[in-house]
């Protein structure tokens, strides 16, 4: 943090800090798109009352007169007496105890620029599946360098799953990763319900990094569909990818974790294979022939993956793993490369 944003935030007048009594205490959602609404719905099974941050009060005017969110997942229907919508940040972080962040990663540092209340009396849950650019970290490693929030106090909610799925109650699989065990639990039975399994872990910054990882790929794979390539090689490439991901997450942090659970493996079949994941759909649309800039125009929702390789690209240029498939898609996407011959050029790589 610069010595000029401490020395602004010291004479920032603040509300005093609420310490929570328990775990996790009144929850809040940040975000206002498909995830964020669809983790809202989960939330609703089982909590009598949230608070939900929109950016614009027009949007809140709309979702209280129709009932749901008036731009995503809007067949799923919401009980407005039971949310307390907030625009100001402060108010909504002053006001409860467990914060679920599900913004773009693109979006988060400046969305909290002008926060002044503390973070680090809360407990903050990331469900972005992202990196903060510029910064290159995974959002639990911002928040605790950043704001000073610990490490206990941090959790993670990793796939795989589509919000598309949840709004129509398919049954769901998700992971809550927490360094403290109690905690990771404690918040993974608030939000179990009939339509919503969960399984717990400790490896906070592995999930996170796996989902900006299979991000990358379904990119990837679907740069390939675009192109043409079929099934057989989509196989390849997937698998492919599944080995780049454990080289990496093995360099970075060696644990004891298991590549082919649902965290890493599951959440990269999810992205790279569904018509669901609008990564997927980004990466058809570069492949058939549109520019960067002209599919990121067509496409409604941001694709987190176009920031993560960029991210993920100058991060690894520090651990050096071999990652064929991460490069071809930066290529593609930032040095304006073929998608034909690049695609083809790793072709050559893969086993």
């Amino acid at each position: 943090m610069s010595i000029l944003r401490k020395i602004t935030r010291l004479f920032r007048p603040s509300p005093a800090p609420r310490i929570p009594s328990s775990f996790p205490g009144s929850i809040a959602i940040i975000g206002s798109g498909s995830w964020a609404t669809a983790i809202a719905k989960i939330v609703l099974e089982s909590e009598q009352r949230i608070g939900w941050y929109f950016r614009s009060q027009s949007s809140i005017d709309e979702f209280k007169r129709l009932g749901h969110n008036p731009k995503y997942l809007t067949d799923v229907v919401f009980d407005t007496e039971r949310i307390d919508f907030y625009t100001d940040m402060d108010q909504i972080v002053h006001q409860h105890d467990t914060l679920i962040f599900i913004t773009p990663s693109a979006f988060l540092k400046s969305q909290l620029k002008s926060l002044s209340v503390p973070l680090y009396t809360k407990f903050i849950v990331t469900a972005i599946k992202g990196i903060i650019p510029d910064e290159n970290m995974v959002c639990t490693e911002y928040f605790r360098k950043e704001y000073g929030v610990p490490e206990r106090n941090l959790l993670v909610i990793g796939g795989p799953s589509h919000a598309e799925e949840i709004a129509l109650g398919r049954l769901t699989y998700l992971t809550i990763g927490c360094t403290s065990m109690d905690r990771a639990t404690i918040f993974a039975h608030r939000l179990r319900n009939d339509y919503v399994r969960i399984t717990t872990s400790q490896d906070v910054i592995g999930i996170e990094y796996a989902a900006v990882l299979k991000n990358v790929y379904a990119i990837a794979a679907g740069i390939c569909l675009g192109l043409r390539y079929g099934d057989n090689f989509l196989s390849v490439l997937i698998s492919n990818a599944m080995q780049e991901m454990q080289r990496f997450l093995s360099t970075i942090l060696p644990t004891d974790r298991s590549i082919v659970g649902s965290a890493y493996l599951g959440d990269l079949l999810v992205t790279g294979y569904s018509n669901f994941s609008r990564n997927r759909v980004f990466g058809q649309m570069v492949g058939r022939g549109y520019s960067v800039r002209s599919a990121q125009m067509e496409m409604n929702m941001i694709a987190e993956g176009y920031f993560g390789v960029k991210c993920m690209t100058e991060i690894n240029r520090r651990h050096q793993v071999e990652m064929p498939i991460l490069d071809a898609v930066y290529n593609i996407l930032y040095n304006n490369a073929s998608p034909r011959s690049e695609i083809k050029r790793l072709s050559a790589k893969l086993k």
